[in-house]
């Protein structure tokens, strides 16, 4: 069956209005709006879900398990052969400096608020110059041996960069007043 674009539409009853609860007796959902009589379920803002009447709840029963480093790098990890293939294409332009802005652009590097890591899987064998916040030594060697050369910036993490401003417009607001 053929389509037209402007019969398109939802399927039947993919899409259902929102029922408006304790709106008087005639709509259905009136006087207790579903949540049955009284109680502390039948209020607003209840918190006891994962509450097991004072017995230690399951969550808390479990052990924990590994570790989660609040100063971790979120680096966005490109490999050398995942560029190649992008030069090849001519996505990557083989002229000028590879970096973040231009990984991200050819759809390598995904994420990575602090900057670009280079890695050494796969064959480099274009001449490229890149500005990466670090790389592998393998990944270092490669680049070296196609003739290319690798610049490892210092990124500043977006949050560090707030509290800065911030800082620095509270002591220009003390020097002025």
């Amino acid at each position: 069956m053929a389509y037209e674009l402007n019969d398109i539409r939802d399927n039947e009853g993919a899409r259902h209005r929102r029922m408006r609860v304790g709106r008087g007796i005639g709509s259905g959902k009136g006087k207790t709006a579903g949540r049955g009589q009284k109680g502390q379920k039948s209020r607003e803002g209840v918190s006891i879900k994962g509450f097991e009447g004072g017995q230690m709840p399951l969550h808390m029963r479990l052990p924990k398990r590994g570790f989660n480093n609040p100063f971790a790098k979120d680096h966005a990890e490109v490999n050398l052969g995942q560029i190649q293939k992008l030069v090849d294409a001519g996505t990557l332009s083989a002229d000028g400096t590879v970096d973040h802005v231009a990984l991200k652009a050819a759809g390598v590097a995904r994420g990575g608020k602090d900057g670009v890591r280079l890695l050494a899987k796969g064959a480099l064998t274009a001449k490229l110059s890149f500005r990466v916040a670090g790389a592998s030594a393998a990944a270092k060697a490669a680049v070296e041996a196609a003739g290319g050369s690798i610049e490892v910036i210092e990124v500043v993490p977006a949050a560090e960069k707030a509290a800065a401003k911030k800082n620095s417009v509270r002591d220009a607001r003390r020097k002025a007043g």
